[in-house]
Order: C-alpha cells, then sequence, then structure tokens
C-alpha cells in the first residue's frame, strides 16, 4: 500500500509550547550546506515563531555529521542550554561509509540523551539521493529544520 507524501512540517502552531526565557543551541554540519543551512534557518524561524528570543540561540559549526556528537556534547556539557538541536545531512552514496556515520551519529547523539538532563533533538536527515534531501530541507516535504524545533520545544515544556 502507497502512502502519499505530504509537508511533515505542518504544525498546529497553538498548540506547540512557547520558548519564552528558554536558551536553545544549534549544532549543523557544513557538510552537504545547502541542506544543512536550510534546516538550521528553518529550526531557528520555528523558535522565534513560538517566543525564543534571537540572543537565546546559540549556533556552532561542525564539519560533517559524525561531529555533531562532540558538538552537541559540548554544549549539553556547558549546561547554558534548555534544549540543544543538532542538524546534519547524509546522502548515500556507493561504498558503506554511509550506514557507518548514521549509525555512530545516531547512537551518539542517543547517549547523549541517556546521560545528560538536557534534550538533544535528532536532527539528522538520511536520503538515498540530493533531492530527498532538498524535500525535506523547505521543499515539498517541509522543513525537518522546524520539526526539530517544534520538538525542542515540546521537550523543554514537560515537567520531568
Amino acid at each position: 500500500m502507497a502512502t502519499e507524501l505530504h509537508n511533515l512540517s505542518d504544525y498546529d502552531a497553538t498548540k506547540a509550547p512557547s520558548g519564552k526565557g528558554k536558551k536553545i543551541g544549534i549544532v549543523y554540519a557544513e557538510w552537504n550546506s545547502e541542506i544543512t543551512y536550510a534546516l538550521r534557518d528553518g529550526a531557528i524561524e520555528t523558535l522565534l515563531a513560538n517566543g525564543v528570543e534571537k540572543e537565546d540561540i546559540a549556533l556552532a559549526s561542525v564539519p560533517g555529521s559524525f561531529e555533531l556528537i562532540y558538538g552537541a556534547s559540548q554544549m549539553v556539557k556547558s549546561n547554558k542550554y534548555d534544549s540543544v538541536i543538532a542538524i546534519g545531512c547524509v546522502i548515500r552514496g556507493d561504498t558503506p561509509h554511509f550506514d557507518y556515520i548514521c549509525e555512530g551519529v545516531t547512537q551518539g547523539l542517543s547517549q547523549l540523551n541517556i546521560l545528560y538532563n538536557t534534550p538533544v533533538i535528532f536532527g539528522l536527515i538520511t536520503t538515498n539521493n540530493l533531492l530527498q534531501a532538498q524535500e525535506r530541507s523547505g521543499g515539498r516535504l517541509g522543513n525537518k529544520g522546524d520539526e526539530c524545533a517544534v520538538t525542542a520545544l515540546h521537550m523543554m515544556a514537560q515537567d520531568w
């Protein structure tokens, strides 16, 4: 059964928690910058639209998606942020490199969520080709950066 693809970034802004008074760290990969910058900008736009002040959003870039683990860990360990969003893009190639990077980043960011008391939001998109990445970074399927920002807002609003 085929599923119709739709814009996954559609959300009800009235149901998103306010980010007023929250500090957010965004670490993003420079590799595949056409995609990662669009994801980063989408996250920033959504955070601002939901009450986070511009000066409460800190940005840090890392060379590639694997380095998101280190960048996010440094932000988390600083205790300056209420949430950290890790943004990257890995596009499948002809070698198993894709699998190793995706698995490593997934495991590394997962560990940060287990070990620390700051939500780390998984914003790594993994696609088979550039078109799929473009569709998920502001194209017809929305912007995964928006989704990451909304997820961060929800995670920070929890009363654990």
